[in-house]
């Protein structure tokens, strides 16, 4: 199997090494038989080949089995017409990955919630508000004069139809309840096609519960009343605020997951952005990346029909937990005494010990 790292800007080299680390250590202990092999993108690539995200890359992500993608400080960049294009949006729209899956559960000591959080977000991922990736020529946001800005928005049946599917399957692998958050109140005829697509899509899942909530109320009771939640599936925009938003009440945005995934191709990524103020300082907590590396893993693990992928992925996650639980095994942003180098090493070593299962 073969792995494409790519590490980013600001603290995505040290994250991405640190989850190279423990992957590695997963590679010996599973068998998993890994070849990970890394490239520049964001701003090294742009001084060295004029571009964030270069044409070679693009050619060989079809030809790997998995991607890892650190954080990018896309907000730093050019225009595209210089070369600044965002690599996250830029793979999403190239590569079709369309579901955007965050999952969000809570630590007892770690949360400041009253109530446990063990839910998943499923995000549509390629058009929406996000006006960089939701045309085919041209871009969504435009200017007629130096004092209006037009933004438009983007929602298709297709679109609204395979992200509905997507949380409905995970749905039937959880406690077989989906969310489908919305404004259809403000947004009628948008969040209305997005509403009439997933009660489409619920029809042929008939042991799966749909409610549908709007996002006012989502956010609220995200706090309130996180365990009434299982799966939730939105739209572009409403899902990356409210992920952000669970992340942060489970214990911290560092701590997320985060999967962009297609039909055949699919891509591990930080919940986080860049932190470019503490790049180099062995400060930033890599767990985001880690954990979404391990549902890569599980994502080979069915694509491949290859459990031991799965055993790996599970491996690595509880060798996260365990580390998480002990406060003497918790990063600086968690109030801890580790590094990125020293926390990576410590979840390497328990992946190392951790439990074979037969392949």
């Amino acid at each position: 199997m073969r792995i494409l790292a790519l590490p980013g800007d600001g603290i995505g080299p040290e994250i991405t090494a640190a989850t190279i680390e423990v992957l590695e250590a997963a590679d010996r202990r599973y068998g998993l038989g890994l070849r990970i092999e890394s490239a520049d993108i964001g701003l090294k690539a742009l001084a060295e080949h004029g571009t964030t995200l270069p044409d070679p890359i693009l050619q060989r992500i079809p030809q790997v089995e998995g991607v890892i993608l650190g954080p990018v400080s896309h907000y730093e960049y050019p225009p595209i017409e210089k070369g600044g294009i965002n690599p996250s949006g830029g793979l999403r729209t190239k590569f079709n990955l369309y579901a955007n899956i965050r999952p969000c559960r809570s630590r007892p000591d770690l949360s400041i919630l009253k109530k446990p959080m063990d839910l998943v977000i499923v995000r549509e991922n390629t058009e929406g508000f996000y006006s960089d990736r939701n045309m085919f020529a041209g871009s969504g946001e435009f200017m007629p004069d130096p004092d209006l800005a037009l933004s438009v928005r983007k929602i298709s049946a297709a679109a609204c139809r395979r992200i509905a599917e997507a949380a409905f399957r995970l749905a039937t692998t959880r406690r077989r309840k989906v969310t489908a958050v919305h404004k259809a109140n403000v947004l009628k005829l948008s969040d209305g096609l997005f509403l009439r697509e997933v009660r489409k899509v619920a029809t042929a899942f008939p042991d799966v519960v749909l409610e549908e909530l709007i996002v006012d109320a989502t956010a609220a009771l995200l706090i309130r009343q996180p365990d009434r939640f299982d799966v939730l599936v939105t739209t572009n925009m409403f899902g990356d605020i409210l992920s952000d938003e669970a992340s942060e009440l489970s214990g911290s945005l560092g701590l997320g997951g985060s999967l962009n995934q297609g039909d055949d191709i699919c891509v591990a990524q930080a919940q986080h952005g860049s932190a470019p103020d503490i790049a180099g300082l062995d400060k930033a907590n890599p767990t985001s990346l880690i954990l979404s590396t391990a549902m890569l893993l599980d994502w080979l693990a069915e694509r491949h029909a290859a459990p031991h992928f799965a055993s790996a992925a599970r491996g690595i996650e509880a060798a996260v937990e365990a580390a998480l639980a002990d406060p003497a095994g918790r990063t600086a942003d968690l109030a801890g005494p580790l590094g990125t180098a020293a926390f990576a090493t410590r979840i390497a070593g328990a992946v190392s010990l951790g439990e074979r299962h037969p392949r």
